[in-house]
């Protein structure tokens, strides 16, 4: 965990990662419901969409946790793109020792006696200056280095808060029983208490909601929706008041309807609006920018692109053409736009969704990126 700043942003509207609470919007109930949760004892299971704030809130809650216990330790970890149980291990080790890096050298050298098999490597953030340090750990050592990181938490003697991010990802893995692997370690670590983050509603319920599954009845569960718009837009709005600019409740509306309220999409809009306009009153600004941000990513969607098969593809553009399908294998659907058989869609469909390229929603299947969508329709 980082260690707090009193940073001043130029740009207020933060899209990618946590600064402070005073660059969060609201969600003053979910991170009180989740540091309850964690300083009584009880491990979340918190799901919702990709984008909606999982990482913001999480942070913030460890933000606010740190200001009361400052001797707690406070892990964030991503595992969506690890592939095994020694990714897992590594990238839980390297969050942990990025921690303890923080503490000073003293600390550090401790740690590493008590890890004798870890390779450190340190290094410097070339955005902050800030120390940073990854390990590496031996396929054959992930089982041992991963009891022994267990190990090190319990003799720690502080309150140790772990948050695991895209926690499905863990049902991919070739190894077997890493739920039950994982599950032997936490029950005797009094001291330390999870949060298992994850964007797949399906997977998630299998996880912890299945009576043959090691983290059956172990957790309780938190959901994340939307931010309530009013709310939001009072936090916008004051910010472009701070640099004696508006921007009108209208227009807001405009963009939180546009984006069904992604968090993350609205973010990046009112950070490029925030950079170019002083008064934000007209849907002509709002094109402008959307027409910006994609423009900006037309080399990273084309990369994405390459890297689908044909049907995908296919079905991609489909899919933004039309905005919301509901029935992706119907016949209407596919003779429209020329799509190979419905086994064929529902193959192409399948690999969509599990990249988080495609999403479905109540009404339908969407292009979860919104501008990803508008430069696929440029294609078509």
């Amino acid at each position: 965990m980082a260690k707090k700043t009193n940073i001043q942003l130029r740009n207020p509207f933060v899209y990618q990662g946590y600064v402070s609470p005073d660059y969060f919007c609201d969600r003053i109930v979910e991170t009180e419901g989740l540091i309850g949760n964690l300083q009584n004892g009880r491990n979340t299971v918190l799901v919702s969409p990709r984008r909606i704030g999982k990482t913001g809130l999480i942070k913030n809650a460890f933000y606010k946790l740190k200001e009361v216990e400052k001797d707690a330790i406070c892990v964030y970890v991503d595992i969506y793109s690890t592939k095994n149980q020694q990714e897992f291990v590594q990238f839980l080790g390297t969050a942990i020792t990025q921690d303890v890096l923080s503490r000073g050298q003293k600390a550090m050298k401790r740690l590493l006696e008590f890890f004798g098999s870890w390779r450190p490597v340190f290094g410097q953030d070339p955005y902050t200056g800030a120390p940073t340090v990854s390990i590496s750990i031996e396929p054959s050592q992930s089982t041992v280095s991963l009891k022994t990181i267990f190990d090190y938490l319990n003799l720690s003697k502080r309150e140790v808060y772990i948050a695991i991010d895209e926690f499905q990802q863990i049902t991919k893995y070739p190894e077997n029983g890493i739920e039950a692997l994982l599950r032997s370690h936490i029950q005797f670590v009094p001291n330390a208490h999870f949060v298992f983050s994850g964007s797949k509603r399906s997977l998630m319920s299998q996880i912890f909601n299945s009576p043959e599954r090691p983290f059956y009845q172990s957790t309780v569960s938190m959901g994340l929706e939307p931010l309530n718009e009013e709310i939001y837009y009072d936090f916008a709005r004051r910010f472009f008041e701070g640099k004696k600019g508006c921007i009108s409740q209208e227009i807001f509306h405009h963009i939180y309807q546009l984006f069904d309220g992604v968090t993350r999409n609205i973010q990046l809009m009112l950070n490029r609006l925030y950079e170019t306009e002083k008064k934000v009153c007209s849907e002509s600004q709002i094109k402008e920018a959307i027409i910006h941000i994609v423009n900006q990513s037309s080399m990273q969607y084309e990369e994405l692109l390459n890297l689908l098969s044909d049907n995908q593809q296919a079905l991609m553009k489909a899919i933004a053409k039309e905005g919301s399908v509901a029935t992706p294998q119907g016949d209407t659907f596919i003779k429209r736009y020329n799509l190979p058989s419905s086994s064929s869609v529902k193959t192409a469909l399948d690999v969509l969704l599990d990249k988080d390229l495609i999403y479905r929603t109540q009404t339908g299947y969407i292009i979860y990126d919104y501008f990803f969508a508008v430069w696929l329709n440029r294609l078509c």
